[in-house]
């Protein structure tokens, strides 16, 4: 199983961004999928959390800026992040509740299977 995150890069203050990840593998069901992030020197965060069916919680650092959507289909989680600030520059990583075969054809549940992180720098 990998979780693919892009869409990182750099913004000037009140730009837009758009992340994307996207699992693949061998996966048979996705529950929660969460965005987190980690600022230099911070502990990380959580920033958005959508459930299977489609509902959505925020921290209060993004609530109203950045919205979290996912395509079932595609089995990928998006992140728009509107009026960008220079304190949301972090690595910014996917994670979700995966279901999948291991190489030994068992079902197993993992929570937070994580993907690696994208880079959003926001310039002032």
């Amino acid at each position: 199983v990998q979780l693919q995150a892009s869409g990182g890069g750099l913004v000037q203050t009140g730009g837009s961004l758009r992340l994307s990840c996207s699992a693949s593998g061998s996966i048979f069901r996705i529950d929660d999928m969460k965005w987190y992030r980690q600022a230099p020197g911070k502990e990380r965060e959580l920033v958005a959390t959508v459930t299977s069916g489609g509902s959505t919680t925020y921290a209060e650092s993004a609530k109203g800026r950045f919205t979290i959507s996912r395509d079932n289909a595609k089995k990928t989680v998006y992140l728009q992040m509107n009026s960008l600030k220079p304190e949301d520059t972090a690595d910014y990583y996917c994670s979700a509740d995966v279901g999948f075969y291991n190489s030994a054809g068992e079902m197993v549940l993992q929570r937070d299977y994580w993907g690696q992180g994208t880079l959003v720098t926001v310039s002032s």
